[in-house]
Order: structure tokens, then sequence, then C-alpha cells
């Protein structure tokens, strides 16, 4: 019996590399839907953002255009980038789901002027919120994000 041919040179790195970028355009596609519900939101059914909302926008939207500059040609780079942007919008997330949860005290809320950032507008199935599909989009980027990074290493 014949040991398997080894494999051409770059050839296992090409595949990793695929894999990696797979995972990055999965992550540019949660960010574009996650930036079109927020549009959709505020534009169409004309629900007003709260301060803890524009947070997460302004750390979401850059995304949908940062993302695809790191694919076109891969650049491994993109992920750690991404990274910090999506780390930052996922602990303002965290925040406004304890807000919302009522285990931060009311003397800290942040949001004094406009929309309270407590109050729940959308409510599905009775649990599904505004606050919690920004978490799951944030929480989904960075699983991507890590796994593209550990899959860009080897």
């Amino acid at each position: 019996m014949s040991a398997p041919a080894p494999l051409p040179p770059g050839s296992r790195a090409r595949g990793t590399s695929d894999a990696a970028w797979l995972l990055v355009f999965a992550c540019w596609l949660v960010a574009t839907l996650a930036t079109l519900g927020a549009l959709f939101f505020s534009e169409v059914m004309e629900l007003p953002p709260c301060v803890l909302c524009w947070y997460q926008r302004i750390f979401m939207f850059p995304l949908v255009i940062l993302l695809p500059l790191g694919l076109f040609p891969f650049d491994p780079r993109i992920v750690r980038y991404a990274l910090a942007l999506v780390l930052g919008g996922w602990g303002i997330s965290v925040f406004q789901m304890l807000l919302v949860a009522g285990v931060i005290p009311e003397a800290i809320r942040p949001c004094t002027k406009g929309v309270p950032c407590s109050e729940v507008q959308i409510e599905w199935l009775g649990f599904v919120n505004i606050p919690l599909l920004s978490f799951l989009a944030f929480s989904t980027m960075i699983a991507l994000l890590v796994a593209a990074h550990l899959r860009s290493k080897r």
C-alpha cells in the first residue's frame, strides 16, 4: 500500500485562507443585515433610536464598508481591525440589555433626553427586542471573526 501523495506547496494555506475568507464574508453579511435592519426600524417604521442605539450604529455601520476592503484581495489583518469595532459595539449592546432587564440601576441611565434606552419599542415572541437583536448580531460577528483569525493562522 502506498502513502497518499503529498499536497502541492501552498495548497494547505490556500484552503485555510479560503475558509477564513468565507468566515469574514459571513461576518460582512451579518453586518449588512444588521445595518439594513437598523435603517428599516428608524426610517421605515419611524422608531427613533436611543443614545445607546446610536453608539451601536457607530460601531456597526463602518463594518459594511471595512470588511469588503479586506476581502478583495483577502487580508487577514482585517480581522483585527473589524474585531475592535465589533467588541466595542458588543459591550454597548450588553450594557443596553442589562439596562432593559433592570439589572443596571436607574442612576446610571445614559439616556436622560429623548428616547429612553430602557424602553422596549418592539417585542416579538414575548422576548425578542431590538437590544437582543443587536447583541446577537455582535456576538455572531465575534464568533465569525475569531474563527477566521484561527483559520488564517494555520
